[in-house]
């Protein structure tokens, strides 16, 4: 009777040790980035791009960005461009965008969080994901 007891016991806590294993915590995470610029800089800010398993483009079109919150005189585009996708593992360009960000007549010191949509252009439709930034001005 003991032998059955611990038997079922140990079967038990192999069988929560595999779920808890294979247990995901779901989360909402913010990868914010920040940006500074001076009255009339222009910098470039980093690659978009869009890629299935295979390390290749899904995109028809370049990606589109829009201003959907942030400071008055910053302006945000995207211009064409071969990228790598490095943080995937992919070793060879792709078809993607530079994102740039430039501030025009900037008079005051100021510290804003900018919220940017970028569509993506794939064969499947188009695809919206949201940006988080903040932005910094010096005059």
């Amino acid at each position: 009777m003991h032998v059955r007891s611990a038997l079922y016991a140990g079967i038990a806590i192999l069988f929560f040790a595999c779920v808890a294993e294979h247990a995901q915590a779901q989360t909402i995470q913010f990868n914010v980035d920040d940006v500074a610029l001076r009255s009339g800089e222009s910098i470039e800010f980093g690659d978009v791009y869009f890629i299935g398993v295979n390390c290749r483009s899904l995109l028809t079109a370049t990606p589109e960005v829009e201003v959907m919150d942030g400071p008055p005189g910053v302006a945000v585009s995207i211009k064409q461009a071969m990228v790598v996708p490095r943080y995937h593992g992919c070793g060879k360009p792709v078809a993607g965008g530079k994102m740039l960000f430039s501030a025009n007549n900037v008079e005051d010191y100021s510290y804003t969080r900018m919220v940017l949509r970028v569509t993506y252009k794939t064969r499947n439709g188009n695809l919206q994901r949201s940006q988080h930034v903040n932005v910094t001005l010096f005059p």
